[in-house]
């Protein structure tokens, strides 16, 4: 049986692969939890700026918030990748079979 695609949750998974800024902020988090503050010195953004790409990388799924206190701690969500994995996978198969012929080819 087919997997059901939602292409709003891929676009908005791969989106969040699209931008220089979250990819620097998913090589921080490759070490463990983070605290804003500490993913904010590491990059040469506004605040509003990271809070943006947070959102970004959050509604993904591929980054997951702890609040503790008024600070927000990230991470990378194991459960989020691996959703990610599988759509990708799940897009671009490798197996093609001696039936299917370009249906251009002569």
């Amino acid at each position: 049986m087919e997997k059901l695609i939602d292409e709003r949750k891929i676009s908005t998974i791969f989106k969040a692969f699209c931008d220089e800024n979250r990819i620097q902020i998913l090589k921080q988090l490759i070490t463990g939890e983070k605290c804003a503050c500490v993913l904010l010195d590491n990059l040469h953004i506004s605040q509003p700026t990271l809070s943006h790409h947070m959102k970004i990388l959050c509604d993904s799924g591929i980054v997951i918030m702890r609040k503790e206190q008024k600070w927000a701690h990230y991470s990378i969500s194991q459960e989020g990748v691996a959703y990610a994995i599988n759509y990708l996978q799940s897009l671009t198969p490798i197996n093609i079979s001696k039936e299917d012929k370009p249906c251009c080819n002569k």
